[in-house]
């Protein structure tokens, strides 16, 4: 039975696997070890949002592999001129081994998943973004060497795909999580209560104040994402105060780190001082989006 990525909850009977596995194949290939796990196969990647990492991270990580990856936007194909998902779909699954999609939205995500007939991995939706805050837990166990009971703190956007995702990822993976955000920007209930399920401390708050006292990691997004540019006024006025800066870094623990899954856009949601700071781990972190998802498609494929 084929296997999707669309939810963190895809990988909580196995998300630690999958990290350690991405470390692992990390090092071997550093070491100049082949790691040809997926010699003749083919991703496709259907990008309706553009992206730097997601395109060049999944076409680099499949050449490692041994495979070959075809990228095509909603120009390329029939899908932006009106062709349903489910063929696209079908169609797709006859000449692909795994579709990698980043999609507008959660619905036409789960819809692809559906007709598929092979693994489905999520770029990136308006509701989740599972292999960065894969990436983003592979970063902090090579910095802290363990997930359980660490403490992470998210502060901007409490609603968007990377808060939804972070909520549910360092639950599955035994870390208590605070999201600090603006009422308005709190993150869907749905989330909040599947990632509580898990055991873990999960706290919402509006105020950022001492929020990262005790953080072991301090983590942000843009307060802008692709798709709200006509709101960008109205959310950098929403946003103010929920900068980090040197001063809320101070707070967290002496041997915190800070994470961005970038595009970061400095003097907004983050300081470039602390963005290129000395507890910053955002290139690494970005690095890492390769090794994450090398080892999510030879999971998948398994």
């Amino acid at each position: 039975m084929k296997r999707d990525l669309i939810s963190m909850l895809d990988v909580k009977d196995d998300l630690e696997k999958i990290i350690d596995l991405a470390i692992e194949l990390k090092e071997k290939s550093k070491n100049g070890e082949s790691i040809d796990l997926l010699k003749g196969k083919t991703l496709g990647m259907i990008f309706e949002k553009s992206s730097t990492r997601t395109r060049v991270s999944f076409e680099v990580g499949m050449t490692k592999l041994g495979g070959h990856a075809i990228f095509l936007s909603k120009n390329d194909i029939q899908l932006g001129r009106g062709e349903t998902i489910e063929d696209t779909a079908l169609v797709l699954s006859r000449y692909c081994d795994l579709i990698m999609y980043r999609a507008m939205s959660n619905d036409a995500m789960k819809e692809l998943a559906k007709y598929a007939t092979v693994p489905v991995i999520s770029g990136l939706d308006d509701k989740e973004h599972p292999c960065q805050v894969i990436t983003d837990l592979m970063t902090i166990k090579e910095n802290k060497g363990k997930l359980q009971g660490l403490n992470l703190v998210y502060i901007g956007d409490g609603g968007n795909n990377m808060a939804h995702s972070y909520l549910l990822g360092c639950a599955i993976a035994g870390m208590n999580v605070k999201i600090v955000a603006p009422k308005e920007y709190w993150p869907d209930e749905y989330y909040v209560k599947e990632s509580e399920e898990f055991g873990v401390k999960v706290e919402v708050t509006d105020l950022v104040g001492a929020s990262t006292t005790n953080a072991d990691v301090v983590a942000t997004d843009t307060w802008v994402s692709m798709g709200d540019e006509m709101k960008k006024e109205k959310r950098i006025r929403d946003f103010q105060g929920y900068k980090v800066d040197k001063d809320l870094m101070s707070l967290a623990k002496s041997d915190s780190i800070f994470l961005h899954c970038l595009p970061a856009y400095y003097g907004y949601e983050v300081t470039k001082e602390v963005a290129h700071g000395k507890q910053s781990v955002i290139f690494d972190e970005a690095e890492n989006r390769m090794w994450a998802q090398i080892a999510i498609m030879v999971t998948l494929c398994k």
